[in-house]
């Protein structure tokens, strides 16, 4: 799928931000990120490219050290990690938590099948089912799941559309310690007010001793409240709304995490979906704002997701190798995994010698930008993986699309073929921290682009 320049419809070509939504290559929803060992894990559910309602199959990984480049992982868990369910679609908002050396990963099964939770022993997975069943099997509201372990070592799961429920977990966090129960305080009483206007969604957290649930409010379209609480349980008191509802976005997910001394919202729009279709379709982008607090605790209301995103926090070092799919943004590409197979003559496919995420739909005039590249030891070449199509050019640029020319790369279909080989080109000597654009000339489907690394001087 092409689409049409995000630059030019929403106008920050040039600045020093990364750009919302933050991942442009897939359609992408119901971020839950968790911080672990210095690195953002972007956890999401994936809308098909073909989606008109909500179809879902599987979620996505994405990780980060800086807020600003965004490193594909691919497909983390899929439906068909649960053997005891059997429905195609609808995979929805997830959470990851991690516990002893433990990575949990809390899903809602569609068609009221309750919550399952899978289980792997490092947050890239594999994950799997450790119990066979539903964790929680309640009612038709046992949709959008979060966690949060209190400081007593306590952990707490709560879901729900329209109402919140909670239930304590057992330290083994894939079994339940006690009654399910209806939160009182936010529960929706015919005839009562709901100050709350609570919808879905929910994200609890613990800040400086005092307990917080955000969740999508109001339908639709969404905004994003927050109820504030004196325990784990409640009783919550509404505050107000940290985003206001949109009518660029019908709904709103919101997750939120510290992070070197910064406090991130994550939630979506609609906006790349939104080019190159004039009717409303579940096709959503993850994006995200720097969150704050008043001296009291209380948030301050952001506007709705601000394109030119958040400042980036860290400096990339392009001397290592670095995945294609590190992306700040893109324009016009996707991102796939392929598997390579060892190849004895051309009609043997051979042995299986690895999976990878690589860069795929490359087209004349794509381009991927890395930002805060820092370049203090000089440059004097690149080397890039590649796998040839039709072959072509990438331009390596500093700054801007159209900025100084470091080198360009000649991939040559007839020379390369398309098993991935590696080509060292020469560079001009670059310093200091930029911007880094990729940009693809030729014709259509010019090669699957895998990774990129700098030689010093």
């Amino acid at each position: 799928m092409k689409y049409i320049s995000l630059i030019t419809i929403l106008g920050f070509f040039q600045n020093s931000f990364a750009q919302n939504p933050i991942i442009q290559t897939k359609f992408t929803a119901d971020p839950a990120p968790m911080v672990y060992k210095d690195t953002v894990f972007l956890y999401t559910s994936h809308d098909e490219d073909d989606a008109f309602g909500f179809k879902m199959k599987n979620w996505l990984l994405y990780t980060s050290t800086d807020m600003v480049n965004w490193t594909d992982h691919g497909v983390v868990a899929s439906l068909k990690d649960f053997k005891w369910t059997d429905p195609e679609n609808g995979a929805w908002a997830p959470q990851v938590i991690e516990r002893n050396g433990k990575f949990y990963m809390y899903c809602p099964m569609p068609g009221q099948r309750g919550i399952g939770v899978l289980v792997a022993d490092n947050p890239y997975g594999p994950f799997k089912d450790p119990i066979g069943k539903p964790l929680v099997k309640n009612s038709s509201d046992d949709i959008d799941p979060t966690v949060m372990i209190d400081d007593d070592g306590q952990a707490y799961l709560y879901w729900g559309n329209p109402n919140l429920w909670y239930v304590k977990l057992n330290e083994d966090m894939i079994s339940v310690n006690g009654d399910v129960v209806k939160d009182p305080s936010i529960a929706k009483v015919k005839g009562s007010p709901d100050p709350f206007h609570y919808q879905e969604g929910p994200w609890a957290w613990k800040k400086n001793g005092k307990y917080y649930m955000a969740y999508a409010s109001t339908c639709c379209p969404e905004g994003i409240g927050y109820a504030m609480g004196k325990s784990a349980t409640g009783p919550w008191e509404f505050k107000g709304m940290i985003m206001d509802s949109d009518k660029r976005s019908n709904g709103n997910h919101p997750g939120i995490i510290d992070y070197k001394g910064k406090t991130y919202i994550f939630g979506f729009n609609y906006n790349i979906g939104k080019q190159t279709m004039s009717k409303h379709y579940e096709r959503r982008s993850v994006c995200v704002s720097e969150m704050k607090y008043n001296a009291d605790g209380t948030i301050q209301k952001l506007p709705f997701w601000n394109p030119e995103g958040v400042q980036r926090i860290a400096t990339l070092n392009p001397y290592n190798r670095v995945e294609a799919e590190t992306i700040a943004f893109s324009e016009g590409l996707k991102t796939e995994k392929m598997t390579e197979w060892e190849r004895n003559n051309p009609y043997d496919t051979g042995k299986k010698i690895t999976d990878r995420i690589v860069v795929s739909s490359v087209n004349n005039g794509d381009y991927i930008k890395v930002q805060g590249v820092d370049f203090s030891k000089g440059t004097q070449s690149i080397e890039v993986s590649v796998a040839a199509l039709y072959g072509g050019k990438i331009e390596i640029r500093t700054d801007a699309i159209d900025g100084p020319v470091l080198g360009t790369v000649t991939v040559n279909a007839k020379a390369e073929g398309d098993i991935f080989k590696n080509i060292k080109t020469p560079v001009k000597n670059m310093k200091g921290i930029h911007d880094l654009y990729f940009v693809f000339r030729g014709d259509r489907d010019l090669f699957y682009f895998d990774w990129w690394k700098f030689n010093e001087i």
